[in-house]
């Protein structure tokens, strides 16, 4: 399976920055999964902040593959 890595763009660094704010203090405690490589996150009633905008989402999912190369570069 083919994995988009998303880890040294805006979009990861955002993400990673956000989940390591929220975590210290613990102001959040997501649920998270690890089976095969890949992470699932769930978080409830969440947030999302733009400059002007504000988005309310009663539960939102994320699903992220480890970053450490397997040794296999097979793709679809």
């Amino acid at each position: 399976m083919a994995y988009q890595l998303y880890r040294n763009t805006t979009l990861g660094n955002s993400l990673q920055e956000s989940l390591d704010e929220l975590l210290q203090p613990q102001q959040i405690t997501p649920q998270l999964r690890f089976c095969d490589n890949v992470w699932t996150f769930v978080l409830n009633n969440v947030e999302f902040r733009e400059v002007t905008e504000l988005i309310k989402v009663d539960k939102v999912k994320i699903v992220a593959c480890d970053g450490k190369n397997t040794g296999s570069n097979t793709t679809e």
